[in-house]
């Protein structure tokens, strides 16, 4: 539900990775995943944020009503948005493009490499840093209003994808969200892994396929 009649919120994201890394983490916890609430942010060149609730991803913020990412605008103020559609100065693709894909710290630093922004911030970028950090306090907040779902109830906080390889963005990420639950650190996109492991569960009937229909 949205506030708008006929505008619904759709769940898509990063679910292969992020589920994956869930599953991943109850059995090297030697805990079973139905039994924890976890929240699993992948941050890679976009940005998703799941509310794993005893089993079941049950919410989730998609790349572009949550958090910008590397080349994604996350969520955006409403009205400034629907001036700049019907400015004339935009058409619809090149506005598509401004929330996916030229969103995010691309359109600040005219760079998607999260690395070269480290170095900016090395080298005394103010403006680097600025835009760093806001992505770092949005995806805190993220995960913050994720923890709402189960009424703070988190097991634990998982930060994947391939940004979560940096320990700068890990750790001052963590100092933000670590009052919530235990932060586990799980680096990559293992996007093949993932579907190669979900196969394997169902193979060994750990787990019932689902077949998905296009509309």
């Amino acid at each position: 539900v949205t506030g708008i009649k006929g505008v619904e919120r759709s769940s898509t994201g990063h679910a292969l990775n992020t589920r994956a890394m869930a599953l991943k983490y109850a059995k090297d916890s030697h805990k079973d995943y139905k039994n924890l609430n976890l929240i699993v942010a992948h941050v890679g060149g976009g940005a998703t944020i799941y509310l794993h609730k005893k089993g079941k991803m049950v919410d989730m913020l998609s790349d572009d009503e949550g958090p910008f990412s590397p080349q994604r605008s996350g969520r955006v103020p409403g009205t400034k948005l629907v001036k700049m559609c019907f400015s004339g100065e935009y058409s619809q693709s090149e506005i598509l493009k401004m929330i996916r894909g030229k969103g995010g710290i691309v359109s600040h630093l005219n760079t998607a490499d999260v690395r070269d922004v480290e170095k900016k911030i090395e080298d005394g970028d103010a403006s680097a840093k600025l835009i760093y950090d806001a992505m770092i306090y949005q995806i805190a907040k993220g995960i913050g209003e994720m923890a709402t779902v189960v009424n703070g109830d988190v097991d634990a906080i998982i930060i994947t994808g391939g940004i979560a390889y940096s320990k700068k963005f890990t750790s001052e990420l963590e100092e933000r969200v670590k009052f919530l639950s235990h932060v586990e650190i799980m680096p990559g996109e293992n996007e093949l892994e993932s579907l190669a492991y979900g196969v394997l569960r169902v193979l060994r009937k750990e787990e019932s396929y689902w077949e998905f229909k296009e509309n």
